[in-house]
């Protein structure tokens, strides 16, 4: 399997250092964790298996890897000044601005003399005597800290499923998520992808166009909608910044905390006519918004049924092939899985020299050296693109021997599924935080918002415990089933739980169904995370110091006590658990 070969310097391991807390991942999580550590006067460390900050966007650099939310809202919010001094140059910024963009934070905030790159943690471990936990890593480190914070990613441990043969091939195999950062030439190559996710989705059109010959072999057709991508003109910009504080504001009151137009009205209650006019409209926007064409898309089967008509319609009247076309019509709910944002997908199907291989019902039997068989046919490839996602949500933490109270690891607990409360910490590890860990609303919302949101709590929470002597904190077990309950049952008030996903962790075999995001809306989760901090950590237990469980004094949540978007969650919509969400 190819990846990246870049070496990573040398330098002495670090021994026996104290730190207030060391932070696993300099992606965005990561970077803000640090931010806020620092404002508080904490001492930490952060370590980076990559060589650099980013993290997804470090990593997924495959052709055509580009963000699906628009730009002026995927970016952090806690400085209005880096608002106004950063210009982005597209509508849906690309791979490498995003990556410029996490390196100007990195060196505006001066991050990195506390980032330690080309560092793999490997295990962490609680001292219930010490109160702290240890941490190793694949560089000889041993260090130790009060506080073990993972900001290591939803989608950060990528799938590589084991094909048989795969090491007769005689080509390069490369994974989307871990991208060559010196890129790759395919002119002239006959290319095989496997798989039509997102990241296929998004590099397919690129890659069409450098191969003699592109083989898609495609299990699952996807739901996808066209960007409309352009670029963002000076006139734009200026507007946009002059009320950005009020886009932020709106943003943090909607349920996938990023604000678009969202019609309420149920799709059911509106003619044919009315409905396709209104799915027109909402396609010439184009994106995730897509979804926000009615009310009650992902809550009501037949109106679901009404959109995923309209989206095959588009497919059929796009693609030449009648047989192609409607094998990339999806015959699942459409928006279950993670919808799709492209630019020329479908179109690609009508070059002469792609070709889409349907592994649905026979999967791909092996490699070759030369290549690829299916079915008992040999499709000659030069190279192959694993376009096969990621181990979702908990990746992560499976490669990282996490073990806490009574030598009790984090993998036997989550067996069965992964369990936190809010999605932030898990009962028995003490003082371990997970920075938008399953259970919270995490890729069902915004992610730079959703970390944001995380990080405010959690300064706020060792600011507190700091504040009262306190030297532990850990979630109390009756209170984190009844949230891992409410999570399971919101989650089958809509028809995302209703197909196989990496929601759900169906795309690794062996992994338990279990739906692992928040899929409640933002707003409501977030009122949640206020409510618990009000009440004095409520669900919680702190040990040590005085006054532990009192209400704490606020130093960045104010800004996320906003209310709830009423144009969009009215209260009865809340009280019936039917939060719209993208």
């Amino acid at each position: 399997m190819t990846a990246d070969t870049t070496t990573p310097s040398e330098r002495p391991a670090e021994v026996g250092t104290v730190f207030d807390a060391v932070v696993v991942g300099a992606g965005f999580a990561g970077m803000y964790m640090l931010h806020r550590l620092r404002g508080l006067g904490f001492s930490a460390r952060v370590f980076e298996a990559g060589g650099g900050v980013g993290g997804t966007w470090y990593w997924n650099r495959y052709p055509g890897a580009r963000c699906d939310v628009e730009s002026m809202q995927y970016s952090f919010s806690f400085s209005e000044e880096l608002d106004q001094e950063w210009n982005w140059s597209e509508k849906y910024a690309p791979q490498a601005e995003i990556l410029t963009y996490a390196n100007h934070v990195a060196d505006r905030f001066d991050l990195r003399r506390h980032i330690v790159f080309d560092t793999r943690v490997t295990a962490a471990t609680f001292d219930e005597e010490a109160r702290c936990w240890h941490i190793e890593t694949d560089r000889g480190d041993r260090v130790r800290a009060k506080f073990c914070i993972m900001a290591v990613g939803c989608l950060s441990a990528p799938n590589r499923p084991a094909f048989k043969g795969l090491e007769a091939f005689r080509g390069p195999v490369y994974h989307t998520g871990q991208w060559p950062h010196q890129g790759v030439d395919f002119t002239g190559l006959r290319v095989g992808v496997i798989g039509t996710g997102s990241s296929a989705i998004q590099s397919i059109p690129i890659l069409a166009q450098q191969a003699a010959a592109l083989t898609v072999f495609q299990r699952t057709a996807a739901w996808t909608v066209p960007a409309w991508n352009e670029k963002l003109t000076p006139e734009y910009l200026q507007a946009a910044k002059a009320d950005y504080p009020a886009l932020r504001a709106k943003a943090r009151a909607r349920p996938t905390g990023f604000y678009f137009p969202f019609n309420i009205k149920p799709a059911l209650e509106a003619s044919p006519e009315d409905r396709d006019r209104q799915y027109e409209e909402a396609w010439a926007r184009g994106g995730l918004p897509f979804l926000g064409a009615y009310g009650d898309l992902l809550f009501e089967k037949a109106a679901n049924d009404t959109i995923a008509d309209f989206a095959r319609r588009k497919i059929r009247g796009i693609v030449k092939d009648p047989a192609t076309a409607e094998l990339l019509c999806p015959d699942n709910v459409f928006g279950c899985k993670r919808l799709c944002v492209d630019t020329g997908y479908f179109e690609t199907y009508n070059l002469p020299h792609v070709k889409l291989v349907d592994v649905s019902k026979t999967p791909i039997e092996r490699f070759t050296a030369d290549g690829i068989e299916v079915d008992g046919v040999q499709y000659p490839l030069d190279a192959v693109v694993c376009a096969t996602g990621f181990a979702a949500m908990t990746g992560s933490f499976d490669k990282i021997r996490i073990t806490g109270r009574s030598g009790l690891t984090l993998a036997e607990k989550w067996r069965a599924g992964p369990r936190a409360y809010l999605g932030i910490a898990s009962a028995g590890f003490p003082n371990l935080f997970m920075i938008t860990g399953p259970g919270s609303p995490s890729v069902l919302a915004s992610m730079i918002q959703a970390i944001e949101q995380h990080v405010d709590w959690l300064a706020d929470c060792m600011g507190h415990m700091r504040d009262v002597g306190a030297t532990c904190i850990e979630p109390i077990l009756e209170h984190e089933d009844a949230w891992v309950e409410h999570v399971t049952d919101v989650s089958t008030v809509s028809l995302r739980s209703t197909c196989s996903s990496w929601y759900v962790g169906t795309n690794i075999a062996g992994r338990p169904r279990v739906f692992m995001p928040y899929i409640g809306g933002f707003p409501v989760y977030v009122q949640k995370c206020n409510e618990v901090m009000s009440g004095g950590f409520e669900g919680f237990v702190i040990e040590g110091g005085a006054e532990r469980n009192t209400e704490p004094q606020v130093r960045y949540t104010e800004r996320w006590r906003v209310p709830i978007d009423i144009e969009v969650i009215s209260p009865a919509a809340v009280a019936a658990r039917r939060v719209p969400v993208v």
